[in-house]
C-alpha cells in the first residue's frame, strides 16, 4: 500500500479494498475524537458506494474496535420515506451495521422523512442544534459523502437554489416525480466538518470524479462545492472512477 490518508485522493483496486481502508479511516477518527473529546459524531449518506463499507462496520473487527456507545450517527440526507422504507438511507445502515452494533437509541439522529419535507427538515435542523449547542454551524467530525453522476452530493443538486443558503442547517428538497422529495444538510454545515470523506466507485463515476478533482469547471458541481474551511477533504476511489485522473497515486 502506498500513500498516506492525508492524501486529497486515494485511488484504490476495487470496491472491497476502497471499503476497507475508509473502514479504517472511519475507526481511526472515531477513536482519536472520543479519546479528545468522548465522543465521535459522523453523517452518513445513501447510495450503492457505502454499503459495503457500512457492512464492515457491522462485521469484526469494527463492530468491536469502534466505541459504538459514544459514537453519534446523523445523515447527510435523507428520501423522504419511512424509515422502514427500501429507498431510505436510514434503513441502508440499519440494515448493514446499526441493528448489529451496541449503541444507545438517543445515539441515532434519523431523518423522519415521513414527515414530509418541510416538517421533517425543520425537526431534523432542531435535532442538530439542540445536540451541538449555540454554534452557528455544528462542526461533524466526519461526514461521508458520494457525487452522482450529475455532480450532487448529498441532496445538493446542480442548478439548485439550495447551494446559495448561508444560514440555515437542513433544508427541504422538492424533486419533480417519480422522484422521491428529500432533506439534506447545506453547504455551511458540509464546510464545517473536521473531516470529509468521498467516497466513489465504478466507472460511471469517472467524468465527475475527473471534472470536480482536475478540471476548470469542478466548481459548476456541487461535489466541487465541498471545501471545508477548517477541516479536509479526501476522495477514496477505485481504478474505474479514476480512469480519467491524469495524476494518479495509486493504492
Amino acid at each position: 500500500m502506498t500513500g498516506t490518508p492525508d492524501e486529497p485522493v486515494r485511488v484504490f483496486q476495487d470496491l472491497e479494498a476502497l471499503s476497507r481502508a475508509a473502514a479504517e479511516l472511519f475507526t481511526t477518527c472515531a477513536k482519536r475524537c472520543v479519546a479528545a473529546q468522548g465522543r465521535f459524531t459522523v453523517a452518513l449518506s445513501g447510495g450503492a458506494t457505502p454499503r459495503r463499507l457500512y457492512t464492515l462496520f457491522g462485521s469484526t473487527p469494527y463492530r468491536e474496535n469502534v466505541e459504538w456507545k459514544h459514537t453519534h450517527v446523523f445523515w447527510a440526507d435523507e428520501r423522504c420515506v419511512p424509515g422502514d422504507h427500501p429507498e431510505s438511507n436510514f434503513k441502508l445502515a440499519v440494515d448493514a451495521f446499526l441493528s448489529s452494533v451496541t449503541m444507545p437509541k438517543e445515539n441515532i439522529h434519523r431523518i423522519k422523512g415521513e414527515e414530509g419535507p418541510r416538517r421533517a427538515a425543520q425537526d431534523y435542523e432542531q435535532d442538530i442544534r439542540s445536540f451541538f449547542g449555540p454554534a452557528l454551524f455544528p462542526v461533524f467530525d466526519l461526514i461521508i459523502l458520494g457525487a452522482g453522476e450529475d455532480g450532487h452530493t448529498a441532496s445538493l443538486f446542480p442548478g439548485s437554489a439550495s447551494l446559495h443558503e448561508r444560514t440555515r442547517l437542513v433544508l427541504p428538497v422538492y424533486l419533480k416525480p417519480p422522484k422521491l422529495n428529500r432533506v439534506t444538510l447545506t453547504l455551511p454545515v458540509l464546510n464545517k466538518a473536521a473531516q470529509v470523506l468521498f467516497l466513489a466507485s465504478g466507472r460511471a463515476k469517472a467524468e465527475v470524479v475527473s471534472a470536480v478533482l482536475e478540471g476548470d469547471d469542478g466548481q459548476h458541481y456541487p461535489a466541487g462545492f465541498v471545501r471545508p474551511i477548517h477541516g479536509g477533504v479526501t476522495w477514496f476511489i477505485d481504478k474505474e472512477a479514476g480512469e480519467r485522473l491524469r495524476r494518479l497515486s495509486r493504492t
